[in-house]
């Protein structure tokens, strides 16, 4: 009689924590996290009236009706800045929760995860709590396995990963895909355009080393507007996609997101050849949907081009005179990357074309959206919707280029979003203005995911937004950013009132490649400076960052201040470099530790505002 009132005890106590455990995993919601890709702040309507109480742009027409719906259900912030103006470094600082000079990852490097300071990124972290992690499409943070040396085998880290180049486009599901070959000293580049009728238009770009003009006939049909100011004819700057809306590579992705919810418990066979398990609808489910637009090319469809071409938008100002203030660092990036040389009808059409492309990708969201909710409706589940607009903005002709990988502005302010099911944190219609940066993302998803601060094992950067709202002291100051690649090491600090950038360290390159991991580190407190090669804008005045006053006399204290705040935080506070060539090798960097306090403090007095 003992032992069966024993067992009948186990049993019960088993039962009793199967519920509880339940019950835990029912509470946690689902999560949806959309990243789109160079996509500016200003294309959403929603933003430009909450910032200029205008819908449109400082350049004109946008249209984003579902991102402006999604804004109403939660809370819209205004003010979030990427960590790095490029998509790898960028991406890289939103999976991991960690500013690229606490990660090592400064721009495109093949990166690795065998070191002794390792990170957990957000979905090995949510499988580690009860999620099923899943990316659909673009994931770009560029962590591969090491096998004796870097291999080009990336590292999954999540439970299921479709990858929009392997699976989508390898597999014919785009509107266009540029397939770039490179062995034994041989390099081949091609562009393939799919149109309905299964046609596929082949474009060579290079051939056996040999430069090939684009076929003008295929470029007259859809309207292909190419860099020729920049002697790039590979980078596409407006067009019409050969596809109609839908059936564009984005749109792939959406579907392969629906028909992945559309199969809960079941496994089933997909339009690119593999065979996937579905959702299990009792677990927590964690969603990536990675946008490639509107990254180049931009080839918006017909149906959302023809809304744009006729609208007339306003080009903005740039003059010699103001890239001649730039010191050389980036006066280089302003010439490669320059539009300028555009003509005015040109201008037009990539400006238009640019914003019909962001346009056509809020229709799209606003359907993954809604599929989402319905999966999560369906399985008495709630959710969570992070909406990351851009991973870094675009220029389209401030500071005279058409690009990203700058200091200024536009590539670096984008807008987040946070919806709940049932708002506790989030309110409805909710904006808010103070600075946020990209390194908010992953804990905010830990908090929305009800993860204990515990069960993390590296301290983060960032700030749950969920207690930025509730002026939990979470206020910042200024946001950071960093970025080597293109033109170099540049570090920026950005406040209310100044915008401040420098050159880091004396040599291009990266660490391992060029200067070794902590080589002269402090060369940005002793160079001329000249050599650190300063820029300073003054934003009471000089909102647009068009006048450079690093050098101007009367500034003199403001950069001194600056150039040692940012020193201080990039150089000092924990920076790590590594080269990621090798296993473990890497040097940290705390003589100045805690000075990234996210106040402005013992600002000289700042002079007349001066243009």
């Amino acid at each position: 009689m003992k032992r069966k009132l024993t067992l009948l005890s186990v049993i019960l106590t088993c039962s009793f924590s199967h519920n509880i455990l339940a019950k835990s995993e029912a509470h946690q919601p689902n999560i949806l996290w959309i990243v789109t890709d160079d996509q500016r702040a200003d294309s959403i309507a929603a933003f430009n009236q909450a910032t200029t109480g205008k819908a449109e742009s400082a350049l004109g027409y946008v249209a984003s009706p579902h991102i402006d719906a999604l804004a109403k259900d939660g809370v819209m912030f205004t003010h979030a800045y990427n960590n790095s103006p490029a998509c790898a470094p960028s991406r890289d600082s939103m999976l991991m929760g960690l500013y690229p000079h606490h990660s090592g990852r400064y721009g495109f490097e093949q990166t690795h995860n065998e070191h002794d300071l390792a990170t957990k990124p957000i979905p090995q972290v949510l499988k580690e709590n009860g999620y099923q992690t899943v990316n659909i499409g673009k994931s770009g943070y560029r962590v591969y396995e090491w096998q004796n040396k870097p291999t080009w085998n990336s590292l999954n880290f999540y439970d299921l990963e479709v990858n929009y180049k392997n699976d989508l486009n390898k597999n014919g599901l785009t509107d266009f895909y540029k397939e770039t070959k490179k062995a034994k000293g041989i390099t081949n580049i091609r562009e393939l355009y799919y149109f309905p009728d299964k046609r596929v238009h082949e474009t060579w770009l290079v051939k056996n080393n040999e430069t090939i003009a684009p076929d003008p006939t295929l470029d007259k049909e859809l309207h292909i507007l190419r860099a020729y100011s920049r002697k790039n004819t590979e980078m596409i700057l407006g067009g019409q996609s050969p596809k109609p809306a839908g059936e564009t590579l984005d749109g792939h992705i959406v579907k392969t997101f629906q028909q992945y919810l559309a199969n809960p418990n079941s496994r089933y066979k997909t339009n690119f050849k593999r065979t996937i398990q579905g959702p299990d609808n009792t677990k927590p489910l964690m969603v990536n949907l990675g946008f490639h637009l509107p990254h180049t090319p931009v080839l918006p469809p017909k149906s959302f081009r023809d809304q744009f071409k006729n609208k007339h938008y306003q080009v903005p100002d740039f003059s010699l005179e103001e890239r001649n203030k730039l010191p050389p660092q980036l006066q280089k990036l302003s010439e490669v990357m320059d539009m300028s040389g555009l003509s005015d009808k040109d201008k037009q059409q990539a400006i238009a074309d640019y914003y019909a492309f962001c346009a056509y990708g809020d229709a799209l969201i606003g359907e993954a959206i809604e599929s989402f909710k319905q999966y999560s409706k369906q399985n008495n589940q709630e959710y969570v919707i992070v909406l990351t607009v851009g991973d870094h903005g675009w220029q389209l002709g401030e500071q005279g280029i058409e690009a990203k990988f700058s200091p200024w502005n536009t590539s670096n302010q984008g807008v987040m979003i946070v919806a709940e099911s049932s708002p506790k944190a989030f309110l409805r219609n909710t904006v808010h203005s103070g600075f946020v940066e990209y390194v908010d993302i992953a804990p905010t998803i830990y908090g929305a995911a009800k993860i204990e601060k515990s069960k993390i094992d590296t301290p983060l950067d960032g700030y749950d937004l969920a207690e930025v709202l509730a002026d939990k002291g979470k206020s910042r100051d200024y946001v950071l950013g960093e970025i080597n690649h293109v033109v170099g090491p540049r570090a920026f600090i950005r406040s209310d009132n100044f915008a401040f950038s420098m050159r880091t360290r004396p040599k291009n390159g990266k660490p391992g490649q060029g200067f070794a991991p902590g080589e002269d580190i402090k060369w940005a407190y002793t160079a001329s400076p000249d050599k650190v090669e300063m820029a300073l804008y003054d934003l009471r005045c000089d909102p647009n960052e068009q006048n450079n006053i690093a050098y101007d006399k009367s500034y003199h204290k403001i950069t001194a201040y600056f150039r040692k705040k940012l020193a201080d935080i990039m150089l000092g506070d924990g920076r790590v470099e590594i080269d990621w060539k090798k296993t473990n090798s890497y040097k940290v960097t705390n003589f100045a530790k805690g000075a990234d306090d996210k106040k402005i403090d013992g600002l000289p007095s700042m002079p007349r505002c001066s243009v």
